[in-house]
């Protein structure tokens, strides 16, 4: 039981909360985190012994075991990428950065998520919504004009050589 949890518990993470799962994986610290957080459900996992069904106790141990990981940052950007910033999110996605690109905005949002209290009771908040909009456009518009200053140094040294 405890093994699938672990599984069960790495898949959520790196569907949900890759940003968590590359810190952990940066740190050699994977293991020890699903460890400890396997340990955390001790007690649910011991009511196997008493007949509860597997899937009931499995669904009740996930349920614990990422309450603090929800609701995901990384889906919320995600969603609003392609929601509000549509044509830039294809574009990402096409280049296969789409994952670093969420984790970056997400560094890039903390101080919003954090002032606004993000949670499964607000993630539907409009003033949240539209804050995370905001930095995320400051954000786009910052790596745009990066990129034009990098593409405008390349001409002009082509421009030099020639």
């Amino acid at each position: 039981m405890q093994q699938t949890l672990m599984n069960k518990l790495h898949e959520y993470i790196r569907e949900n909360n890759p940003d968590l799962l590359f810190q952990l994986e940066e740190d050699r610290k994977v293991t020890e985190y699903l460890s400890d957080k396997i340990s955390t459900v001790s007690a649910l996992i011991n009511q196997i012994d008493i007949g509860e069904p597997a899937y009931i106790i499995e669904d009740a141990c996930m349920d614990v075991l990422t309450q603090d990981l929800r609701p995901s940052k990384f889906n919320y950007i995600s969603n609003l990428l392609q929601e509000e910033f549509e044509s830039t999110y294809n574009q990402i996605l096409e280049s296969g950065t789409l994952k670093f690109e969420v984790m970056n905005l997400i560094n890039q949002c903390q101080s919003v998520f954090d002032d606004l209290n993000f949670s499964d009771e607000n993630e539907e908040n409009q003033f949240l919504r539209y804050a995370i909009i905001g930095t995320i456009s400051e954000y786009l518009e910052g790596v745009t004009s990066e990129n034009e200053n990098v593409k405008d140094g390349l001409q002009q040294s082509t421009e030099t050589e020639g």
